[in-house]
């Protein structure tokens, strides 16, 4: 495969030659005898987008969902609404809901659920990702010769439909089995993203099978970094995936004790594996940061989301070498109500990116989807403009130069201090846009990918098709 007339990083026009996988000449090539060529037409080509931080099932379970938060969804009457017309789609069976949130309408219980509807069960998602919300009908189906888990709320003796960290009671209890991926490879690949971290904590054994199977029947082109249980060994992973960090999940009204989570990195440590912590309250990060410090660092450990960072935490996740993963298009999602329910002082501290690259910390981007938006320019134009849905910007002195916003869809995923290029020898993970560089950088929510490829592979191409 020959690419002729592509910008390459630093605004130099150049062909790109492509054989088994690799990128193996670069410069002012001539096509060989029936080599298939593009014309780039002067946009510029980049190695692959990687998301840092996704849930893919999740994801691919969430395009079958109905949404019932901010922004779509904003007041009961807006979510009633949205529940009745999925109603009226598909009138027998589940109700599933995604991206609840309690300025919607509070927190939900199984008496409001039946109001909007009571002949078919419901279960809706908090956008946390945590907690579940279900009508009666619901419970009583999932409750039938069963007993109920530790984490479904009981008040006075009766259920409320609240489900607290149930996924896997959940799950066995639906007899779910995973979703195809086929929806999610295609729209990642559509978008330029070439590769995945799939970082959700339960990941284990049964789910790394699955992704095996989606990659080799192509429902899945990505390469996959896949994260999850301590349980996770280098024997679980296929063709195109590489064993991850070992994910711990904290939540600040349930800490572990102090010593738990000492130990359950050093044992990560000790199965040669970092860790990846969740950290959404400064409170999270003051202990996982701690606890680090007391099991030892290890290179590559790292903390996901740090979303409130004091000055403080930022000297620290220097000291110890950690590097984050962050979601800047939260604040473009979120950040109308995190200026309603975030102290003023803590709201400069929200999903930091500008300190923490100034102060030597190494940063990447991931969506967090489905709990966050998938597409990775739409986060780029967050981490420039920091600006929420209404216009408001939130943290400005945080805000990345485009370039900047870009290197955190370019690092490597198994050493996220390394910034991919496109040279020879790469792996021919590449995105083409449709624009030059100069161009791009000036609206990255705009930009277009033209062609992706994957292992030398193209995995997806609107080349010769009129713009959208």
């Amino acid at each position: 495969m020959l690419i002729r007339g592509a910008e390459l990083e630093g605004g130099r026009l150049a062909d790109l030659r492509i054989e088994n996988g690799r990128v193996v000449a670069i410069g002012q090539l001539s096509p060989a005898a029936g080599e298939a060529s593009i014309d780039a037409s002067g946009g510029l080509l980049l190695p692959g987008l990687h998301d840092h931080h996704i849930h893919v099932a999740a994801l691919a379970a969430a395009a079958a969902s109905v949404q019932c938060g901010p922004p779509h969804v904003t007041s009961l009457d807006a979510l009633t609404a949205a529940l009745t017309e999925a109603s009226r789609r598909s009138d027998t069976g589940w109700l599933r809901g995604i991206g609840y949130h309690q300025s919607v309408a509070g927190m939900l219980d199984a008496g409001m659920l039946d109001t909007i509807a009571a002949d078919r069960p419901i279960r809706i998602q908090h956008r946390g990702g945590r907690m579940w919300f279900l009508n009666s009908m619901a419970l009583d189906l999932l409750l039938a010769g069963r007993s109920a888990p530790q984490g479904l709320e009981r008040v006075d003796g009766r259920f409320t439909g609240r489900l607290f960290e149930g996924d896997v009671w959940l799950k066995t209890a639906l007899a779910g089995r995973p979703p195809s991926f086929a929806t999610i490879g295609t729209m990642l690949a559509a978008r330029g993203v070439t590769g995945l971290t799939e970082i959700s904590p339960a990941n284990d054994s049964v789910i790394a099978r699955h992704f095996a199977a989606e990659r080799a029947n192509g429902n899945l082109p990505q390469t996959v970094m896949l994260a999850g249980r301590s349980a996770l060994c280098r024997d679980d992973m296929a063709d195109g995936m590489t064993l991850g960090p070992v994910k711990l999940h904290l939540h600040e009204a349930a800490l572990p004790a102090f010593d738990d989570i000492v130990h359950s990195i050093r044992e990560a440590h000790d199965r040669g594996r970092t860790v990846a912590v969740h950290c959404v309250t400064e409170v999270e990060l003051v202990f996982t940061l701690a606890a680090i410090d007391e099991a030892g660092a290890m290179r590559g450990d790292r903390i996901e989301h740090a979303s409130i960072a004091p000055d403080t935490a930022v000297t620290e996740i220097v000291r110890l070498g950690l590097a984050v993963v962050s979601q800047p298009h939260f604040i473009a999602e979120r950040g109308d109500a995190y200026r309603d329910s975030v102290a003023p002082e803590e709201q400069l501290l929200l999903y930091r990116l500008r300190a923490l690259l100034d102060a030597g910390v190494t940063l990447a981007g991931g969506s967090d989807a489905p709990f966050g938006g998938a597409d990775p320019w739409m986060s780029m134009a967050a981490a420039v403009s920091r600006q929420t849905h209404s216009g408001t910007t939130i943290g400005a002195g945080e805000a990345l130069t485009p370039e900047q916003a870009l290197d955190l869809y370019l690092a490597a995923p198994d050493d996220l201090r390394r910034r991919r290029h496109v040279e020879i020898g790469a792996p021919a993970d590449l995105c083409l846009l449709d624009r030059r560089w100069a161009r791009a950088r000036d609206d990255l929510a705009s930009v277009g990918v033209q062609a992706t490829w994957i292992d030398g592979r193209r995995v997806h191409d609107r080349i010769d098709q009129p713009p959208a």
